[in-house]
């Protein structure tokens, strides 16, 4: 159901901005996920954090075993593992309880947390989203792109569009020699640069030919203005999204829960660009400009005028509410005085 109202959003989208689907760009950020890093537990013991501290004192030998460390003591121990960089908290020993398919991720601010990759798959031209993916925290960019790009093109299809992918924009992140072979095949023209530790091109590899094509669209004047395009356009749609839309936290628990919750808060920023379009206002920070844009048509003595004429016409309308009020209280009141005189 949600993959069906992001696919009817899109066809709605794309009728609208004349969506061609030639250059797709694809970039990917971290979202924190519904649950604390003081809540993981150890997936062989089920130990707490505090619990595992413990043990670790007892191996060496800082408490005894009938001794209950303080949490200032705990906090004490730890820091000193983290100067001696004994310190590790890795994903194959430690889960979180309340939400097993989370990860521990480091965030773009630098923070440790438990989250979830968020993978988007954006058009160029109109800076629609044609794909919207959720991965676990650890999945690694060259693992998930072929998927979302076969995905993309999936929407496009079911939205009845004529548009094909021909060129994926990315990253250095998403640079492998199997993934050009990959897309090369698919005929897709890869635009993704290469990463400093690069090996040599050898006409004795298997991804000779791929690598090579893969430099030369990479090195050209047009896949330096891809790049560019990607660089602004594919990050503007994590701001409006995960930034101004709230989206950086999930408010859900599990994969597949954030999955149907993010496919539609990308159909509503698809929906949005629509709305722009149409209206010729709607961006997430546009009210302040379209204030302005009141003000200048509307001059300030003007706005003065009308607002002390609505402030005359309330208390002119209060004051005749208030007297029909009271005369039809005064008329009801007499007869009520009558009819117990003429009862008595």
């Amino acid at each position: 159901m949600h993959n069906q109202v992001f696919t009817f959003v899109l066809k709605i989208a794309s009728e609208e901005l004349s969506l061609t689907g030639l250059d797709i760009g694809v970039d990917s950020t971290m979202i924190e996920a519904n649950a604390a890093m003081k809540s993981i537990v150890r997936k062989q013991t089920g130990e707490d954090w505090k619990e595992y501290l413990k043990g670790l004192m007892i191996e060496a030998g800082e408490i005894e075993e009938d001794d209950e460390p303080n949490d200032e003591d705990l906090r004490r121990f730890d820091r000193k593992r983290s100067k001696n960089g004994e310190k590790n908290v890795s994903n194959t020993d430690w889960e979180s309880p309340t939400d097993p398919d989370s990860r521990i991720v480091k965030m773009k601010d630098g923070r440790t947390h438990l989250g979830y990759k968020i993978e988007h798959v954006v058009d160029l031209e109109t800076e629609l989203i044609l794909h919207a993916e959720v991965h676990h925290g650890t999945d690694h960019d060259t693992q998930t792109l072929i998927g979302n790009v076969v995905s993309a093109q999936v929407n496009l299809d079911e939205a009845e569009m004529d548009a094909e992918i021909m060129n994926v924009v990315a990253d250095k992140g998403y640079y492998k020699a199997e993934v050009l072979t990959q897309l090369q095949w698919m005929e897709l023209t890869a635009h993704i640069p290469e990463k400093s530790n690069a090996t040599k091109l050898s006409r004795s590899d298997l991804h000779y030919w791929s690598r090579l094509m893969n430099r030369l669209e990479t090195r050209s004047r047009r896949g330096r203005k891809k790049q560019r395009l990607r660089s602004e356009r594919v990050e503007r749609s994590f701001a409006h999204s995960c930034e101004t839309g709230g989206a950086r936290r999930s408010r859900l628990r599990g994969l597949g829960e954030i999955r149907k919750r993010y496919s539609i808060h990308a159909a509503a920023r698809n929906l949005s660009l629509v709305l722009r379009k149409l209206l010729g206002a709607g961006t997430p920070r546009g009210l302040m400009g379209l204030w302005r844009r009141f003000a200048s048509r509307f001059p300030l003595e003007m706005l003065q005028k009308r607002i002390s004429a609505c402030r005359e016409t309330i208390n002119r309308l209060q004051t005749d509410l208030k007297t029909n009020f009271r005369n039809q209280f005064g008329i009801h009141k007499n007869a009520i005085l009558y009819q117990v005189k003429t009862t008595r």
